[in-house]
């Protein structure tokens, strides 16, 4: 059964599509990480690093749930063997698998909101050939500017999943924070892609943030400041990181390549020196 958490009348559920080493070695996806923070990111999350030092990822959606009512998802997963993830991450995934353990069909979902359009986080969105969105009653939510640098992102995209969800009428395109329920807002978090979104839930004083790829790793919740090397603008993806970490203040995060889905937040910060530019010998 899929690990699930609860906010007053909401139930998020954690959907694993599947999981794997990371394709390059930590130290080159996070070039300005120091020998203490990673050791500070494999205390916090040991689920994050193999044996022999690699970068163990899964990749999660997420369902959101308030009763019995209709169900938002959040991202797409890494897909079917087929997918556009397939030449670096390990389809085919189990997203149906996972669907039906957690109780939901691919016909209960009435939104899917896609937080950005890498490969890893729309593989289940549009499926087939021809393509047909796999959710089939279901708005897709995609930030405008996401869906303006469709092509720079991937060539593939405009006619692999843009036209197919326009054509069934299941593209939904929003132009930053929206209001989808008193509850459940998206908030623009750009800056890992241009038009990059996260889900903050709220309920009572509680607080719950799906960060998408605002931080992938756990050495990014140990120094937010730390650029990822597959962020397409590193300056503003660190900006969004900080802002909403501290303006939002979420009690826990849900994340779709942390060891663990969901992670207490805000976590103590851990203050590293910057490196002297000048070391002395002796």
């Amino acid at each position: 059964m899929p690990l699930s958490r609860t906010l007053g009348s909401i139930t998020v559920t954690a959907l694993t599509d599947g999981e794997g080493a990371f394709f390059q070695p930590r130290a080159e996806a996070f070039p300005h990480a120091t020998a203490a923070h990673w050791a500070e990111a494999d205390r916090r999350d040991p689920a994050s690093v193999t044996a022999d030092g690699q970068w163990w990822l899964p990749f999660r959606s997420f369902a959101i749930r308030s009763g019995d009512g209709p169900v938002t998802l959040v991202d797409a997963g890494i897909g079917p063997a087929d997918a556009p993830a397939a030449s670096w991450a390990p389809v085919p995934g189990r997203m149906p698998a996972e669907l039906a353990a957690a109780g939901i069909d691919p016909t209960d979902v009435e939104t899917v909101v896609l937080t950005h359009l890498h490969s890893d986080h729309i593989g289940w969105a549009v499926t087939g050939t021809p393509g047909r969105p796999y959710f089939p009653n279901a708005s897709y939510l995609v930030q405008r500017a996401e869906v303006d640098a469709a092509e720079t992102l991937n060539p593939g995209l405009p006619t692999g999943l843009i036209a197919p969800l326009r054509a069934a009428g299941r593209l939904r395109v929003v132009d930053g924070e929206t209001s989808l329920t008193p509850a459940v807002r998206l908030l623009p978090t750009p800056g890992h892609t241009p038009g990059h979104q996260s889900v903050l839930l709220t309920s009572a004083d509680e607080r719950m943030l799906l960060t998408g790829d605002l931080l992938v790793h756990m050495v990014q919740l140990v120094d937010p400041d730390l650029a990822y090397a597959h962020e397409e603008d590193p300056e503003q993806a660190r900006a969004s990181r900080l802002t909403t970490l501290r303006t939002h203040s979420p009690t826990l995060l849900a994340t779709p390549h942390l060891g663990t889905p969901f992670t207490p937040c805000p976590l103590t910060p851990t203050p590293y020196p910057p490196p002297d530019p000048h070391p002395r010998s002796g």
